[in-house]
């Protein structure tokens, strides 16, 4: 399993939760907490996104660890965003290890990170995959569930489809699929952040000026709230919603 946090509320840096807080993504890169039985180290890259000016997100991904980074700490220190998301990846066996299989993935504005793994793959995932464009499935970044889960839904949010209806559909058809997949999501445009709780650990945490999304709690503060199972969070200026992740499963839908 990979490791992921995202943000959204007042401007701020990502270095407090990237390094320094107690159980900052880079202490979880190396000493997890809640892996779940999916290995033992996030070790097979890492990726950082965030807004800046206009609506397209900034990003940086390697393929090499996290803590191999020495530049990173500085420069993710110097940014100062109401918006971004980091990632650390450990592969699946069988997958390429490459800088292009690292979240998060980008496209229309919006920042998208997959932590888990779709069971039976790829063949659980052969007729969704065929709905795709052709051109879109042979110019994917990488042969990765990941990111074959991101061209999906981002055929969805390209069509206009709101965010949450988006992932709550690919949650569901993928689970169908790929029967006890894990599928926790994170996606942001800058103005809503949307986590999933699919089988795996999610938390979330109001910091009085913005609100905090990772697979585990980066601190050991009280005020992480875990996200239940087959649920959903939704971040927006409002305030936090809690949702159940009710997908439509009609053929229309599919």
């Amino acid at each position: 399993m990979c490791r992921h946090v995202a943000y959204l509320g007042e401007p701020r840096s990502p270095a407090e939760t990237l390094f320094h807080a107690p159980h900052s993504l880079l202490v979880q890169s190396y000493a997890p907490r809640d892996m779940r039985g999916g290995g033992s180290v996030n070790a097979d890259g890492y990726g950082l996104g965030w807004y800046a000016e206009g609506p397209e997100p900034l990003r940086l991904r390697r393929s090499a660890p996290l803590w191999t980074d020495g530049d990173l700490p500085a420069l993710a220190g110097s940014v100062r965003s109401h918006a971004f998301l980091a990632a650390v990846r450990n592969g699946t066996t069988g997958m390429p290890v490459v800088e292009a299989a690292n979240a998060p993935f980008t496209g229309g504005g919006y920042l998208f990170s997959h932590n888990g793994l779709v069971r039976g793959w790829p063949d659980s995932m052969a007729e969704l995959a065929a709905k795709l464009p052709i051109t879109r499935l042979l110019t994917l970044e990488a042969t990765t569930d990941s990111v074959l889960l991101w061209a999906l839904l981002r055929e969805r949010l390209e069509a206009g489809e709101d965010p949450l209806a988006a992932v709550t559909w690919l949650t569901g058809v993928v689970e169908e699929a790929g029967p006890g997949s894990r599928l926790n999501l994170l996606l942001t445009d800058g103005r809503t952040l949307i986590g999933t709780a699919w089988t795996h650990s999610l938390s979330y945490r109001d910091t009085g000026d913005g609100v905090l999304v990772a697979s585990e709690p980066c601190d050991d503060d009280p005020g992480w709230t875990p996200v239940p199972d087959h649920h959903a969070v939704r971040v927006t200026g409002a305030g936090v919603e809690i949702l159940p992740l009710e997908a439509d499963r009609s053929p229309e839908a599919r």
